[in-house]
């Protein structure tokens, strides 16, 4: 369908365009940008008022299928994703069975097209049921459409191993995806700290993601391993990331949105919502992170988008599953974060549009080199937002059958700024808002 975006304001972080202008769509690409002439449109979209940006790309989310669909289905994260302006996502592999067999792969990708939401771009594990012994086969998995292996959050204990995963890895030119999380120092349920002890919490200290980070990058060094270092929680971690960087090691990383906004402090009184993995650290983690995600230390914002089922929170918070909702909440979290900093629009929004795609590397080449980002003859995958729009979360407002987060507005009294207005993946219209 021929489709023109009118009126917007153009924002593409990859080329610094900010401008108002048209945007032409035809045969899923975007024909034109600005006052398009000779182009008769069959659907018109009126954006005045609107930021016109490319579509969100989250390298972050669990969608619980297969074997966990009573907390989540394709069908519903994918939705929520279109509705978050998520047009490109990276989904982990420790569904039930794990994604380490390239028919499992083969069959998400495949629901995921018929669906028409949101591209789909799988992990395959690291290793075998992500046990940390035997390695997969990569090169099949790749073939069946992998972006990369991780381990998740199961830390493979065994360094030989890892190095021997990584350098196989580095000989095929494969990305390496981790958490940097120790086997035995991460066994707690919050971070350490006052909170922890004042509620009697069992702590996981910051050395339990420093000591993890020093043996990954060294083994980085030492295999010339491309390696992505999931979810930095704590002040040192990115300081190790930016030292590591300083060396020329190919290494990228990214933040949580959670992370990114809360600190220990808002688990209150037991709130099982702030129940998360990485566990929320303290003020100047939280400061260190948002200046490392301003910085460029951090490549990435990310969702870590892991629905949960209501009985699996109604929980004390020690024995409460960890995770949030969250990719409904990725772009106002980006623009809150980059309103508090200080930072321009485009800055803001590239952290969740070509930012991500650089980490991804060729694995988006499908996509002839535009994905994050608005160009003419590049897919047309766009995400119009109103800037000026506020919003108060509430559970029911979620289209993710999780319906957990800590940014519900009971829990925070934050109201977030921007709100998805269209989502068109390939120039089909995946998500419009409706008006109340």
């Amino acid at each position: 369908m021929k489709t023109l975006i009118r009126n917007g304001r153009v924002v593409d972080p990859a080329s610094g365009r900010d401008e108002i202008a048209d945007v032409a769509i035809a045969s899923g690409r975007i024909v034109g940008i600005g006052k398009v002439a000779d182009f008769t449109a069959e659907h018109e979209f009126d954006a005045s008022g609107q930021v016109v940006a490319p579509g969100l790309v989250d390298l972050a989310a669990r969608l619980r299928e297969p074997g966990q669909e009573h907390e989540g289905m394709l069908e519903s994260e994918l939705a929520a994703a279109a509705a978050g302006g998520v047009t490109s996502l990276v989904c982990l592999p420790d569904t039930d069975p794990v994604l380490d067999e390239p028919g499992l792969v083969e069959m998400l990708k495949f629901r995921a097209r018929k669906l028409s939401r949101c591209r789909l771009f799988p992990l395959g594990a690291l290793t075998r049921r992500l046990e940390g012994a035997v390695l997969t086969e990569m090169a099949e998995l790749t073939e069946a459409g992998c972006v990369g292996f991780s381990q998740v959050d199961v830390p493979v204990r065994d360094t030989q191993v890892l190095q021997r995963a990584m350098q196989y890895a580095a000989t095929y030119g494969y990305s390496v995806w981790l958490r940097p999380q120790d086997a035995w120092l991460g066994g707690g349920v919050a971070a350490s700290g006052a909170v922890a002890t004042r509620l009697g919490l069992s702590g996981v200290p910051v050395l339990a993601e420093t000591v993890a980070l020093y043996t990954i990058i060294e083994l980085a060094r030492a295999t010339g391993a491309r390696v992505h270092l999931c979810r930095i929680s704590s002040s040192a971690g990115v300081a190790l990331v930016r030292a590591a960087k300083a060396t020329g090691l190919p290494i990228t990383a990214d933040v949580s949105i959670n992370s990114l906004h809360l600190t220990d402090i808002d688990i209150g009184y037991f709130n099982p919502d702030m129940r998360l993995v990485p566990p929320l650290r303290q003020g100047p983690d939280r400061e260190a992170l948002r200046q490392g995600l301003a910085d460029g230390t951090l490549d990435a914002l990310v969702s870590d988008h892991n629905p949960v089922a209501d009985d699996m929170k109604q929980l004390p918070f020690g024995e409460a599953e960890p995770g949030a909702t969250g990719l409904e909440l990725l772009l106002s979290l980006a623009l809150r974060w980059g309103s508090d900093s200080g930072l321009p629009l485009a800055q803001s929004l590239a952290r969740v549009t070509c930012d991500p795609v650089r980490v991804l590397g060729g694995a988006l080449d499908s996509l002839a080199g535009s994905a994050g980002r608005l160009v003419e003859g590049g897919v047309a995958d766009i995400c119009v937002f109103d800037p000026a729009a506020e919003w108060a979360v509430t559970p029911d407002q979620l289209l993710s059958q999780g319906k957990h987060t800590p940014f519900a507005f009971a829990a925070t009294g934050m109201a977030l700024p921007g709100r998805v207005q269209a989502t068109w993946v390939a120039g089909t219209l995946a998500y419009e808002r409706r008006p109340a």
